[in-house]
């Protein structure tokens, strides 16, 4: 049984740094087939076709975050623990947003109000913006990852129908892939693998009997990427010291 493995980059890699946490070392140099062929599962199950989904990094205020993937990414494609990398993109605006008195996260959240009125540097910079009902305002950079969750969706459903593989696990705990999924099942055996600290997502469940059977879903754990991690150097390519 041929299995393909569909992996959101950055759905992977925010996941787990949740659960190791943003200072542990020794973890970030994963083997990406490695991870998946030690939870496949399924009888007679071979791990055939990795996709890894990602995009560049492109941060102008840390080059050093850029080299570090770029060294990840030569180790992924000459380790041949990928055998595909499709890439999206960054898109990075400036954006208006009302500011609030709670924290991040705060659901229905109180806004936060001056009745002071606008002011600015000698310059024209403006220090301190209002709407016109009071509600102060800050710009922020907004920078998204765009394309991962597609590309994935894209190349699991390719694969599937057209019979290239006979089974399929993604990794990734993104509620948005949960039509594709759903279409997959219909098709081939589907397991779920959630990188994060939340339960997996519910849109991605559904019933093991599904379709044409055969699902599962269940969360990595850090055990099983610090089991999987590859050879250091790769190729004359070395892991990155803060990783």
């Amino acid at each position: 049984m041929n299995v393909g493995v569909y992996i959101d980059g950055f759905n992977l890699y925010y996941g787990l740094t949740r659960q190791f946490g943003p200072v542990t070392r020794g973890w970030k140099w994963i083997d990406l087939r490695a991870v998946a062929t030690a939870r496949a599962g399924w009888p007679g199950s071979v791990v055939s076709r990795v996709v890894y989904c990602t995009a560049k990094v492109n941060d102008p205020d840390d080059q050093a975050q850029t080299q570090r993937q770029q060294h990840y990414l030569a180790a992924l494609a000459q380790s041949g623990a990928v055998d595909l990398i499709e890439l999206g993109y960054f898109n990075s605006w400036a954006k208006e947003s009302a500011m609030t008195v709670e924290g991040p996260g705060t659901r229905n959240p109180t806004l936060l109000r001056d009745q002071m009125k606008n002011e600015t540097w000698s310059g024209g910079l403006h220090i301190r913006r209002t709407s016109a009902d009071g509600v102060l305002l800050a710009t922020v950079r907004k920078r998204e990852e765009k394309g991962s969750d597609v590309n994935v969706a894209a190349h699991l459903l390719n694969d599937v129908l057209t019979g290239a593989v006979q089974a399929a696990i993604v990794i990734s705990n993104d509620s948005d892939l949960g039509l594709p999924i759903k279409m997959a099942r219909a098709h081939v055996p589907v397991g779920v693998l959630n990188p994060g600290t939340n339960a997996v997502a519910g849109a991605l469940k559904g019933s093991p009997n599904d379709g044409v059977g055969g699902h599962w879903w269940g969360t990595l754990t850090t055990a099983d990427i610090l089991a999987a991690q590859l050879p250091n150097p790769v190729a004359g390519i070395a892991r990155p010291a803060t990783w």
